[in-house]
């Protein structure tokens, strides 16, 4: 059996909202219930209430009565069997604070696909409570190591259906999701040098779209899908190049006589933030798409790496040494404040979810890597591992179109 990740919560949001999340009638064969509230407990939006309370659909609510119990709003539901191994789940969501209905859903799927019945309805929770798109229904793709072999794999993301991409005896780095979802770019050393290619996780089909003299690394989607930025090492010093997704139509972007790497395009298309030494120690900077001069972003610190921009193009992660190790930092793009937001000391690889509420990123625990997830805030955390494998290299997926 194919083991999955280990995702540990640690605490709630500075905002946490009580919530009921009564269990769903008739689920005996499927715990609908314990699906939604693990979902909801992995967002720390929500202090959850109604443990081992079960509630018909038809259950009426005194509002001033549930608040005083410390609910805020109340989830009910049923779930009903089909002819044919197809499933039914209802469900219904009440703001008490509003007095009324906000939410009602039926969903009919295979018994086998009801998880994502229950990831739709978590969703549909966070989504109307808070006023943000939920992630429950998103997925992570990362590189898993285990003795000699490294595998890039993808799962869902409350770490379960997961499927393995590519196995290789070979380094896999770099993991980057197409913007429909639908594929991944990503560097392999199995040409014992690092070459990029594109995945079709649907039909297993991939393609080489760099591998020019020297290195080719770091893949970033322009989010119209067309084209990937990449570092490439082709001429000499390492500089910024935007590719054809299939291949071809190469162009350089950068112009330097310094070290340019880790390019990461922004969500409107317009610039791409990289990697320099060209002041002396690596920093961050941005370029246009179309080229130019690049103007430095990063000035705190002598060492800044890594860049990741937010979905709304509002904030920058990254990765700074300032003399306590390899932390995670996020920078204000508006007004230029930086805080840490790790309390860990070797951390890599920094992935926005696609809401921008949270960052992915991977770290050591001991002798493995492991992957963490914090609140744009620094107020709540996850911590996610695999049981004698290293994870490493996390990307968090688009939302599914």
């Amino acid at each position: 059996m194919a083991q999955e990740l280990n995702i540990e919560v640690s605490g709630v949001g500075s905002s946490a909202t009580p919530v009921m999340v009564a269990g769903f009638t008739g689920e005996d064969a499927v715990n609908v219930t314990g699906m939604i509230r693990a979902d909801l407990a992995r967002t720390g939006a929500f202090i959850l209430t109604g443990q081992g309370v079960t509630l018909s659909e038809a259950t009426s609510f005194d509002g001033a009565k549930q608040q005083s119990a410390g609910a805020y709003a109340v989830a009910v539901g049923s779930v009903n069997s089909l002819s044919g191994g197809q499933v039914e789940v209802r469900y219904r969501l009440y703001d008490l604070r509003k007095s009324q209905q906000v939410s009602y859903l039926s969903l009919v799927s295979p018994v086998e696909k009801v998880r994502y019945t229950a990831h739709r309805i978590a969703d549909d929770i966070y989504q109307k409570l808070t006023g943000i798109r939920g992630i429950a229904g998103t997925r992570l793709a990362y590189v898993a190591k285990a003795g000699k072999e490294y595998r890039l794999e993808v799962s869902d993301a409350d770490g379960g259906g997961r499927q393995v991409a590519l196995r290789s005896k070979e380094p896999i780095i770099s993991p980057s999701w197409s913007p429909d979802g639908s594929k991944v770019a990503y560097v392999s050393f199995e040409a014992k040098k690092p070459v990029v290619y594109i995945q079709n996780l649907r039909t297993g089909e991939r393609h080489v779209v760099a591998n020019y003299k020297g290195n080719n690394s770091a893949p970033s989607w322009f989010p119209d899908g067309s084209r990937i930025a990449v570092a490439l090492s082709k001429n000499g010093y390492t500089q910024v190049y935007t590719v054809s997704a299939s291949g071809g139509n190469l162009k350089q972007v950068t112009h330097t006589n310094s070290i340019c790497t880790e390019p990461q395009v922004t969500p409107d298309g317009q610039w791409i933030y990289f990697t320099s030494d060209q002041s002396g120690g690596p920093q961050i900077y941005r370029v246009s798409t179309a080229g130019g001069t690049p103007q430095r972003v990063t000035f705190s610190g002598s060492y800044n790496i890594s860049p990741r921009v937010s979905p709304d193009g509002r904030h920058l992660a990254f990765i700074s040494n300032r003399g306590g190790g390899f932390q995670l930092y996020i920078k204000d793009l508006g007004n230029g404040q930086e805080m840490r937001l790790s309390n860990t000391y070797r951390d890599e690889s920094p992935s926005f979810s696609p809401n921008g509420q949270y960052i992915m990123y991977s770290t050591d625990s001991g002798r493995s890597g492991t992957l963490s997830v914090v609140s744009i805030d620094g107020s709540f955390r996850q911590k996610i591992s695999m049981k004698a494998t290293d994870v490493r290299e996390p990307s968090w997926s688009p939302f599914s179109k």
